[in-house]
């Protein structure tokens, strides 16, 4: 999920697929410039990013969004089923890139042992009527990325 800031200050959110995860971590974005999404990053570009996999792994990115109209880096992230939202292909006048540049991130991470640990403590909590200890670092964690 992308989350921009709506012009009245609200959150907007909406599902996009990363196009590229770049090698300095910025990712990378296609959509419409007539979408309110590219309004929104031109307006303010402050932004998050939101990952899940499956019901177990999280990950939660801040940052800032910028809109960019990179010829180069669109033929480097064109791929064919963005045909349906561009149908002049990667040369469409209405494409435009964003690039999000992360600056924290937290995660939640509850597969392998972690889950095991997790649902011992779940359990262990309902059972006492406690709340789960989760040891921070091990399931959770926050980076600093700027």
């Amino acid at each position: 999920m992308l989350i921009t800031h709506r012009d009245d200050g609200g959150l907007h959110a909406r599902p996009m697929a990363i196009a590229d995860v770049a090698e300095d971590c910025t990712l990378w974005f296609v959509t419409g410039k007539s979408g309110g999404v590219a309004a929104e990053v031109a307006g303010d570009h402050a932004a998050h990013v939101v990952c899940q996999k499956d019901h177990s792994a999280y990950l939660s990115i801040a940052g800032t969004a910028a809109l960019a109209q990179d010829r180069a880096r669109v033929d480097e992230l064109w791929r064919e089923p963005f045909r349906v939202w561009f149908p002049g292909g990667k040369d469409d006048p209405n494409l435009v890139l964003i690039s999000f540049r992360p600056e924290r991130a937290e995660y939640w991470d509850n597969t392998g042992f972690n889950k095991i640990a997790y649902l011992w403590e779940a359990a262990r909590a309902y059972v006492t009527g406690d709340t789960p200890a989760v040891k921070e670092g091990e399931q959770h964690g926050e980076v600093r990325l700027a």
